[in-house]
């Protein structure tokens, strides 16, 4: 797969910082080597996707380059204060003026940055983090250059944590009560002011690191202002308050960090269901458990029922029902057999298998879901780039109308300069965006998470956002409307053969001795106990079929041109084979010297669940049309057979491009639903890209923005209505954030609000946006 990281899950903090470009994600659930990469020149080139969603940033790529450079050295650190995009955006701008990065990789939910350079350069680039008060790490690297234990828990912003935090509130506590008590003796003073000042430190130290070093550079983010509003409320007297507010706003970051670690982290918990230990056949022949981390390709596996899978692989012996839900959603148990797909995390049900490992545990379907949500986190979507913009502009404009009351209002409205001074404080402390900046990114998070819950993988919150404006899907046909391979889908007897099992054996013989596909459907759907009849003097008729002996009778199994070369055609025949074809079926016919004995019909049908997607669809206002290969007679079968409407056939893979362009002109936003590399040039000129995870193509997945693991159509409409609910959502959020600031900002200013009510407003306002946007990860979006 291709695109962008997932929305990076702001902590309480504001700054807008450029997209940036991921590693590709490759398709899931199949037997093959992931070991695709996108070419640096054209993934450059394109910037962030096929899309022109945000601009790439000077060093931004979150590729790691292989080690082709010479001296690359790619350094892995964790930056446990790098809370969010605003951080991540202080960083990068750090690190502008160090020469010979090649490349940065963050990974905000783990809090991690690998920097591809020199190892000169990456001394100097750590020593300018560590200069605007970060400090980074070193961790260990995998062997893929990425950071070995980016998935261990996050210590947040205040690392050892809540009792340093508690401690410095009891501090701050117990200054207030002194305060109350009116004690005005220097004893009593000089014990408030030490309390107050212990509990700031306790608290407030990283703030102010970070703070001053915002302040010491121009910038003002969150953290300068709390800096400003607690140092200048300590000046003007008011130190037990000024405990009080950085002890609280301490707290408030620290809930916070650990609820957006919730939508970070909500698909890491599918890590956890593939078992650690494999049973492992040795070359004796006996089994051994042994770590799946160490599990090769190619060994075979033993699942007792009951167990989980640990690793992706191919059933060899054995059958059962396996619950695929963890992976692909599906809520059905899964009839697995000899030769089919299995994947990591899911559960045995039912009997034992032995299964082939196709992929190691750091490449299975279940890893590479959660790599690909990983990434799709540092994309950013258009609201949050909209909402990190407007901080950028707000926060800066609140300290100067802070500034004007605490210069100005003395003048104008007769006020103390300690009033005017305590009241500007307040300004800055209401003021502070954190609800803000937190209210996109951990709502889009949420929502990224729960689809890939249900199966459903999409590359980032720019696809998640303008999935509720489509106007049409198009859907190409083979593969994806129907199953992808011929069935058997109507037997017609002639004459008094009906009902005799001697021809059937005859056919289903005949039928076995072929490799071609319409063969093949025929003897799977003619496929009896008793087996077929055996064949002599077999030949395949190159474009015809095939012919035999059965029991000393000549019998031929093949086309219409086969039985007219044969002169046994005739007019009704030929209406009942046209009947057939018009319809959309490959008719094959078994005839002897006597005449003709049986007719086949082989097409490709719809998927069970094809026509209620499209009903869903349009439920939702969202039409639908289907760009096929084939000829227009069977593209309009079966396009009327989902309840489509607008069909355009005999379309090669230029012609299925040009068609998506002519249906964005005439309809606006399109996505393209496909699967095969036929489809690929459509699914990246589409709005929106949906390939299908479970039969797709490399090719298709690549072009995709989104992949359905089920090849479960209906998925589309519950994608349709997640970005509906992730909109509304979201704006309730920026509602809510801002609407409380105003609120607040006026009662400062024309009322009696506290630097109290100020930190309570905004811790108030982030928790209930972080609330409100963690409810996406149990919605229901299903019909």
């Amino acid at each position: 797969m291709r695109n962008q990281d997932v929305e990076t899950a702001a902590g309480p903090c504001a700054a807008a910082h450029d997209d940036c470009c991921a590693p590709t994600v490759l398709r899931a659930g199949h037997d093959h080597a992931h070991g695709h990469a996108p070419d640096p020149a054209q993934h450059d080139a394109q910037g962030p996707g096929r899309h022109a969603h945000g601009s790439e940033h000077a060093h931004c790529s979150h590729e790691v380059p292989p080690a082709a450079h010479v001296g690359a050295v790619a350094g892995a650190f964790r930056i446990a204060t790098m809370d969010c995009a605003a951080e991540e955006s202080e960083i990068r701008r750090a690190l502008e003026p160090v020469e010979g990065i090649r490349s940065l990789k963050f990974q905000l939910g783990a809090r991690t940055l690998v920097i591809d350079a020199p190892e000169a350069v990456v001394g100097a680039s750590l020593a300018a983090i560590r200069r605007i008060g970060f400090d980074p790490q070193p961790l260990q690297t995998a062997a893929d250059g990425g950071p070995a234990d980016a998935h261990s828990p996050s210590h947040g912003a205040y690392g050892g944590g809540m009792p340093r935090l508690v401690a410095a509130l009891a501090l701050a506590l117990i200054a207030e009560l002194l305060a109350f008590s009116g004690g005005d003796t220097w004893l009593m003073t000089g014990l408030e002011m030490a309390l107050a000042a212990v509990a700031i430190g306790l608290a407030g130290l990283d703030t102010y690191k970070k703070g001053m070093a915002a302040l010491l550079r121009g910038r003002l983010n969150i953290n300068a202002l709390m800096s400003v509003a607690v140092t200048g409320a300590f000046v003007i007297g008011q130190w037990p308050e000024a405990a009080m507010v950085m002890a609280l706003y301490a707290i408030a970051e620290w809930i916070e960090a650990r609820s957006v670690d919730r939508a970070r982290n909500a698909i890491q918990g599918l890590m956890a269901l593939a078992p650690e230990e494999a049973d492992v056949r040795q070359p004796d022949g006996n089994w051994l458990r042994v770590p799946s981390a160490q599990v090769a390709v190619d060994a075979v596996l033993r699942v007792r029922p009951g167990e989980r899978l640990p690793l992706d692989g191919v059933v060899t012996a054995g059958s059962s029902a396996i619950d695929q839900a963890p992976v692909t959603g599906e809520s059905i148990p899964v009839d697995k057999a000899v030769g089919d797909t299995v994947f990591a995390g899911t559960i045995n049900q039912t009997g034992l298998l032995e299964v082939r490992v196709t992929a190691g545990a750091t490449d299975s379907t279940l890893a590479r879901i959660i790599h690909s949500v990983e990434q799709a986190q540092g994309s950013r979507a258009k609201t949050q780039r909209f909402v990190d913009r407007f901080a950028a502009v707000y926060t800066p404009a609140v300290f100067l109308i802070a500034l004007a009351v605490a210069v100005a209002m003395p003048w104008v409205m007769g006020w103390t300069w300690l009033e005017a001074i305590y009241k500007a404080l307040v300004l800055l402390v209401i003021a502070c965006p954190c609800a803000l900046v937190i209210s996109t990114p951990v709502t889009v998070v949420s929502a990224l998470a729960a689809a890939a819950r249900r199966g459903i993988l999409i590359k980032g919150g720019t696809y998640l956002e303008d999935a509720r404006k489509l106007k049409l899907v198009a859907f190409d046909k083979t593969g994806t409307i129907t199953q992808g391979k011929p069935t058997l889908v109507e037997t017609q007897w002639m004459g008094s053969h009906a009902g005799d099992d001697h021809m059937r054996a005859v056919a289903l013989g005949l039928a076995m001795q072929s490799d071609h596909p319409v063969s093949k459907a025929i003897a799977s759907g003619l496929g009896a106990p008793s087996g077929g009849e055996s064949v002599t003097e077999f030949k395949a008729l190159a474009g015809r079929g095939v012919e035999g002996v059965v029991r000393g009778v000549h019998y031929v199994l093949g086309n219409r041109r086969l039985l007219e070369e044969r002169s046994q055609g005739g007019p009704a025949l030929d209406a009942l084979l046209s009947n057939h074809e018009d319809a959309g079926r490959t008719v094959s016919l078994l005839a002897s010297s006597a005449g003709v004995i049986g007719l086949f019909a082989v097409a490709d049908t719809i998927k069970d669940h094809a026509r209620a997607a499209v009903a869903e669809l349009k439920a939702l206002g969202v039409g639908a049309a289907m760009l096929s290969g084939d000829n227009m007679a069977t593209a309009r079968h079966i396009a009327s057979q989902a309840g489509i409407d607008e069909v355009e056939g005999n379309l090669l893979p230029e012609d299925k491009l040009a068609a998506v362009q002519r249906l964005q002109q005439r309809h606006g936003m399109t996505a393209m639903t496909g699967d095969g590399i036929n489809d690929a040039p459509a699914l990246a000129q589409a709005d929106i890209g949906i390939a299908m995870g479970g039969m797709g193509t490399d090719v298709a997945m690549e072009a995709a923005d989104v992949v359905i693991m089920t090849d479960d159509l209906r998925r589309i409409a519950a994608t349709i209505r997640l970005s509906r609910k992730t909109h509304a959502v979201l704006w309730q959020n920026i509602s809510l954030a801002l609407g409380i600031k105003a609120v607040f900002l006026l009662l400062a200013v024309f009322g009696s609000a506290t630097m109290w009510m100020a930190v309570f407003a905004d811790m108030g306002a982030s928790l209930l946006v972080v609330a409100n946007g963690l409810r996406l990860l149990k919605v229901s979006v299903d019909r």
